[in-house]
């Protein structure tokens, strides 16, 4: 028994151990701290370096102990007590385990351990830690803000029919009724992660911000989304190929190779999973970074109870969503393959294309995924990325420099032999109505003379649609070369 305790107390303080020289209510916190989390021990009589102090106890003292413990915490604890001596001194090992029933409070404070600390839990981390006893998630419970009328009829059937091409047995159901059945309404009322997976209209609750960084301090671009989850996987792709380049891979042969800065794939991956995983009960948004050598992806919540980054990067946890419901959503629709092997597929990805590997974190009540790219490679030419050809649209960079907008030249190709409006074109995307980046793309369109309107007159006209001009049709033509 000796040699183990000594073996402990060589290894120093850890994410189950914690010493202290006296009985305090910092060894109740910590106690807390290990009910919430994996349990553990806390040495009583031994210092911040594991030396044994000693301690001297009274007939009432360990009886004392346990009476504060209980009296301090609310579910109320009590640890399991051990008295040894070690060369003629005292020590007490307070011990308890993962508390069933989460989370436990000291005085009304919450605490986890992390690595050797203890940690004040977050309101929101305190709600996800009482969901997670029960086996349910945040995204699962009713959204008392919001109603049936609040979620797009059409938007749920384009995920019926995106789920229905992964199934040997297609869905026949009305949408209401398949949301019944993947538990996305519940007696009556839609839950929080009905909401942001088919919202009619936008809302804050899922904003994303994103913003092109020449510096930390000078932004060249921004946007904002609000738009169902979905949607915002698409349009955070959208923009981030926007702003990053296309090389010309020199190889020696007639027809050169074309890549981009990142494997898109990879991004994709990082991309669903934030939005998988965020906390969407915080007050934070998330943020999306492009810089010239770099991209950050920040998301409020952090990793969950018991999960390092070590761990994450090791693939060595149980996947865990944070918001079941909406995980499940995206696994029935194709866009994840498998629960918690998305980490491992980045970065393969990474590895594969010669880029750093990205650097994941906890930061600020948050996560951040930082890609990194390289910026010079022998046998490599970049080309500019569109910020970097002053006023060219996204077209006519995209003919002459590489660098195309895919959804810009996809609006082309619907025009060329369709007079259409605006929510012809948004429904051909796959969206039920025209979104901000529509619009905005459309209007620069115009602007750069690739469409007019076919009732100029009369911009906002109910009847306007628009048509491919001659300089539209002949970008379209040097794209087929």
């Amino acid at each position: 028994m000796d040699a183990k305790i000594k073996k402990t107390l060589n290894a120093g303080e850890s994410e189950t151990v914690e010493f202290k020289t006296s009985f305090d209510k910092d060894a109740i916190e910590t106690l807390t701290a290990f009910a919430n989390t994996k349990g553990g021990r806390v040495f009583i009589g031994v210092s911040d370096e594991g030396k044994i102090k000693g301690i001297n106890l009274g007939k009432e003292t360990v009886q004392s102990w346990i009476n504060q413990v209980r009296q301090f915490t609310s579910q109320a604890i009590i640890p399991d007590i051990e008295t040894v001596k070690i060369n003629d001194k005292a020590i007490v090992i307070l011990s308890v385990q993962e508390a069933p029933i989460k989370p436990v409070a000291c005085k009304g404070r919450y605490y986890k351990r992390v690595k050797n600390a203890n940690h004040q839990l977050s309101a929101s981390e305190v709600a996800t830690l009482h969901l997670s006893t029960f086996n349910t998630s945040w995204d699962f419970h009713i959204d008392e803000h919001h109603m049936k009328k609040d979620v797009s009829l059409k938007k749920v059937r384009v995920f019926i029919r995106q789920v229905n091409t992964n199934r040997e047995m297609p869905i026949q159901d009305d949408p209401l009724t398949a949301l019944e059945k993947f538990e996305l309404i519940r007696n009556g009322k839609i839950t929080y992660a009905c909401f942001l997976l088919f919202m009619a209209e936008e809302s804050s609750l899922s904003t994303i911000e994103l913003g092109r960084f020449q510096t930390p301090i000078i932004i060249k671009d921004d946007l904002r989304l609000k738009t169902d989850l979905f949607a915002e996987v698409e349009g955070v792709m959208e923009f981030v190929r926007k702003h990053i380049n296309k090389a010309i891979i020199v190889t020696g042969r007639p027809q050169h190779e074309e890549r981009w800065d990142y494997p898109l794939d990879a991004i994709r991956e990082i991309v669903i999973n934030s939005i998988i995983h965020r906390d969407y009960s915080s007050s934070q948004d998330s943020v999306v970074k492009v810089y010239d050598d770099k991209i950050e992806f920040f998301n409020p919540g952090g990793l969950p109870a018991g999960l390092t980054v070590k761990k994450l990067l090791r693939g060595n946890y149980v996947s865990n969503a944070r918001n079941k419901k909406i995980a499940d959503a995206f696994k029935a629709a194709g866009l994840i393959e498998k629960y918690g092997s998305g980490i491992k597929r980045i970065l393969d990805a990474f590895r594969a294309y010669g880029l750093p590997m990205p650097k994941f974190e906890e930061i600020s009540g948050g996560f951040m995924v930082t890609a990194f790219k390289k910026t010079e490679e022998v046998g490599i030419k970049s080309e500019p990325s569109r910020h970097q050809v002053g006023t060219k649209s996204g077209v006519e960079s995209g003919v002459e420099s590489g660098v195309e907008s895919e959804m810009a030249i996809q609006l082309l190709r619907f025009l060329n032999k369709n007079l259409l409006s605006k929510k012809e074109l948004a429904h051909r995307l796959g969206k039920t109505k025209p979104s901000r980046y529509l619009n905005d793309l459309m209007s620069r369109l115009i602007t750069d003379g690739f469409v007019q309107y076919t009732i100029p007159d009369k911009p906002n006209s109910r009847l306007q649609k628009y048509r491919l001009t001659s300089k539209g049709k002949k970008a379209l033509e040097k794209l087929k070369k």
